[in-house]
């Protein structure tokens, strides 16, 4: 089997994390595809492997007989997909990219709007038919490190060290560390296999946090309303227009942080916001999470106490912190990369991984690209060669 074949295999089923759900996992489908991956980790070489009650799948590929006192290598993935775009159902399909518009069916994936496919000029790329996502956000990852798995157990003439495996559920709704045992893990550090564009490695991610506005308005008959209503749909969207109308992801890049409104409801009584609040600077971060208290403070001045109800918790960290210690796992990186004939990639993450979690709970974890684009949405894609490369850089990275 190829890695093809497990990727095609595994976005076939629908893993998509709920945000509303209280259930670890979110959704019952992501413990499906884990006892899949179970009895997949077990065929490439991880007899131990085996899913824990909250739906963590684990196992360990032992090291080539000799090597086994070399310290162990831990690769992490996550095998839920974002809820922002349906995952179920997806149609997958092996197309060549001509360096023309693509047609997948219900979208177009163009080269105007995403240039960088003219980098995969004659290649084929796996899409879908434009109404999903693919899911390379993280089955690329899964696959590649099944099959790094299988390939090493294929080949005893070739040493490699203990490999530590993990495929964590929740990671697109933040909760992916919540419950992985880091004290039962063999390894004491990993990577996770998460990340974009072939060849990035990224030790740096945004701090992040959430933001829950609440208003709670006044409703009057709009005929007797004069003085008396507290319209809290206005209110909200006043509290909008008053967030740097510059500092939004659609204006942003690199280094620069943002306020994301993911979502908003609401009607005269009562209306709720749902924002993001992200930046690369912990210094930078703290004033942002300050900015919207001080907001919601003056918006109560105005409107009256508890107008206006902010509720704002930390989800993750920059784990560049963490990392400083443990810079040879990025040059170890970049020397699997080059092995590999892949050219490698320092960038900062614009978004975060389970690995900035495990990193402050004691597992230095770094990301490593899986070789997708466009992640989260129906123009995603993944070079087939990407796929393949990955697991020959995996392959160098566990070399004994």
């Amino acid at each position: 089997m190829t890695v093809i074949d497990r990727f095609l295999n595994y976005v076939a089923f629908d893993t998509t994390s709920d945000e509303n759900s209280e259930t670890i996992p979110s959704t019952a489908n992501q413990k499906v595809l884990g006892a899949y991956l179970v009895e997949e980790l077990k065929s490439a070489g991880c007899l131990d492997a085996f899913m824990d009650e909250f739906g963590y799948v684990y196992g360990t590929l032992p090291a080539t007989k000799g090597y086994e006192n070399l310290p162990a290598l831990g690769l992490i993935a996550h095998m839920d997909t974002a809820p922002a775009v349906s995952g179920s159902n997806i149609k997958a399909k092996i197309v060549k990219y001509e360096g023309t518009d693509l047609n997948l069916g219900a979208a177009i994936l163009s080269p105007n709007d995403f240039p960088y496919l003219n980098d995969y000029l004659g290649q084929d790329l796996i899409v879908t038919d434009g109404t999903t996502l693919l899911g390379a956000d993280d089955k690329a990852g899964i696959a590649e490190i099944v099959q790094a798995c299988a390939e090493m157990t294929a080949h005893p003439e070739k040493p490699h060290r203990t490999v530590a495996v993990c495929f964590t559920p929740d990671e697109e709704i933040g909760r992916g560390a919540d419950k992985f045992n880091v004290t039962g893990f063999p390894a004491r550090v990993a990577y996770t296999v998460d990340g974009g564009e072939i060849g990035e490695i990224e030790y740096e991610n945004f701090n992040a946090a959430s933001a829950k506005i609440e208003i709670f308005g006044v409703n009057i008959h709009p005929g007797a309303a004069k003085n008396k209503m507290k319209n809290a749909s206005l209110l909200a969207a006043e509290f909008i227009q008053s967030l740097p109308s510059a500092e939004t992801p659609a204006h942003t890049e690199g280094y620069e942080g943002f306020y994301h409104l993911c979502d908003i409801s609401g009607d005269e009584s009562y209306a709720k916001l749902n924002y993001i609040i992200r930046d690369h600077d912990r210094t930078l971060f703290e004033n942002r999470k300050k900015f919207i208290l001080n907001l919601t403070d003056y918006l109560n001045s105005v409107y009256g106490d508890n107008t206006f109800v902010a509720t704002v918790k930390d989800s993750y960290y920059n784990m560049k912190e963490k990392l400083a210690d443990h810079m040879d796992l990025i040059e170890n990186a970049k020397s699997a990369m080059e092995a590999a004939g892949v050219t490698p990639k320092v960038v900062p993450i614009r978004g975060g991984t389970d690995g900035a979690r495990l990193s402050y709970e004691g597992l230095p974890c770094p990301n490593l690209s899986t070789g997708g684009m466009n992640f989260h949405g129906i123009h995603e894609f993944i070079p087939v060669s990407s796929l393949n490369k990955m697991v020959e850089v995996l392959l160098e990275l566990t070399k004994a």
